[in-house]
């Protein structure tokens, strides 16, 4: 009897560009497995000053050339034989979004696949199902990033309902002049801002869907969870857990209830910067655009009756390394 067949292991990398930083994942990928080898992150705000014109800035994209550069080096060091560099929201959004492509392929000889709102939504939600605690539960996902958050409804590999929505956290920051610290009054004027959209531009398309699929899971006792994946939730859950590494068991074993939620928002929002950049948990360039993230997901659980947010560490990347081989590495 001939032996069996063990499956190959391909290792790839991921680069993906968002409004606020650059994420790289080198992972091992065996069939439908996916080891990570390697996550790393640098904010290069390519989305600041981009709201009110839509053109990127200049300076963002040198950082952000720069830095997908840097990225691809290293994973090359770390033996990928494919990268894919994946662009998101701000280069979808933008008027001279050739600049920036233009500009990673000179720094990085790599071709950036600018993705659309429904495929960054369709490979979050293949990403974090490729986990198994949750691979077959009911879920609202929501991956809020600097330019767009994500929502997608759905149970064991099935869509019911996605949509990206310009709804994110460096374009709520942009199109707000806070104090040190913001205080109260800040935080109810972006409080409504939120409120708003979620009501006239989620709620009538999310709102039924919700209703349908919290219908069919009741009978079984299933109810639908509420499911964070990016950066905003993972910083959330570290900030629970005073965390000040990166445990992905731990994070993915935690849970926030809207009173946490609450709790971390109305802190922040009265910490000045300075305080707020010493929290454990919480990387210190990333304590402006916390406080507008932190306040989506107090938002949504409240807008849709969401008592616990679970977080997951998958996503995006995941689904990028598992769809195909990646470009010219």
């Amino acid at each position: 009897m001939a032996p069996p067949t063990l499956p190959v292991t391909a290792r790839r990398a991921v680069i993906d560009v968002g409004t606020n930083s650059v994420k790289l994942l080198v992972a091992d990928l065996t069939g439908a497995e996916v080891q990570p080898v390697l996550e790393q992150s640098e904010q290069t705000r390519l989305g600041a000053g981009f709201f009110q014109t839509h053109q990127l800035q200049p300076g963002a994209i040198a950082d952000t050339a720069r830095a997908v550069a840097d990225f691809a080096t290293l994973a090359r060091r770390h033996g990928a034989a494919g990268i894919r560099v994946i662009a998101t929201s701000a280069a979808r959004d933008a008027r001279n979004a050739t600049e920036l492509t233009d500009a990673i392929h000179t720094a990085a000889g790599l071709v950036v696949e600018v993705i659309s709102g429904a495929q960054e939504a369709d490979w979050a939600f293949q990403g974090v199902t490729s986990g198994p605690a949750l691979a077959r539960l009911p879920l609202l996902l929501l991956d809020v990033g600097g330019g767009s958050t994500e929502f997608i409804l759905g149970c064991a590999g099935r869509q019911s309902f996605r949509h990206s929505y310009q709804l994110g956290t460096v374009r709520l920051l942009e199109g707000q002049t806070h104090a040190d610290p913001p205080g109260p009054t800040a935080l109810a004027d972006c409080r409504r801002a939120i409120r708003e959209f979620l009501v006239g531009e989620v709620l009538p398309r999310l709102g039924p869907a919700l209703a349908e699929e919290r219908g069919r899971r009741q009978a079984a006792d299933a109810p639908v969870a509420l499911v964070g994946t990016g950066g905003s939730s993972t910083i959330l859950a570290r900030m629970r857990l005073q965390q000040a590494g990166f445990d992905r068991e731990a994070i993915e074993n935690t849970r926030l209830s809207l009173a946490d939620i609450r709790e971390l928002v109305e802190r922040l929002w009265n910490q000045p910067l300075a305080e707020r950049q010493k929290i454990p948990g919480l990387p210190p360039n990333r304590a402006d655009v916390i406080l507008p993230g932190c306040a989506i997901y107090e938002g949504i659980m409240t807008t849709f009756d969401f008592a616990e947010l679970r977080v997951s560490t998958r996503g995006l990347r995941f689904a990028a390394v598992m769809d195909e081989p990646g470009g010219t590495g």
